[in-house]
């Protein structure tokens, strides 16, 4: 009886480790504008940066849920890359500002983001 117990547990402890490792649990966001985001209380919950442009637009983002690792990216209208870019701290090619890193493209005027 002990060791069908013992079977029974290791095969349940051997599902919950696939289903874990293989399916993890990550969700995708999409965003039209800042207002969407906002609304969705994305930047409440660490989803995506607190300082992006107003102009930001096609904001994308995924996050784990069992990592709490968050990349995306955002286009931005040129108009906003001064402010934009005087708000963060450059480190190499790298910005950062608060728990994100950002890549920025100034010809594409594109910014992929990532938390640390």
């Amino acid at each position: 009886m002990k060791k069908i117990l013992l079977l029974i547990a290791i095969f349940f402890i051997a599902v919950y480790f696939v289903l874990t490792k293989f399916f993890p649990d990550v969700e995708i966001n999409k965003y039209d504008s800042l207002a969407t985001v906002q609304e969705q209380k994305a930047i409440e919950k660490g989803w995506i940066p607190k300082n992006i442009p107003v102009t930001a637009y096609d904001i994308v983002e995924t996050h784990d849920m069992d990592t709490n690792v968050v990349l995306g990216k955002f286009s931005y209208k040129e108009q906003d890359e001064e402010s934009f870019l005087s708000a963060l701290k450059a480190e190499g090619e790298v910005f950062k500002s608060g728990d994100f890193l950002f890549k920025v493209d100034k010809e594409a005027n594109l910014v992929n983001f990532k938390n640390k």
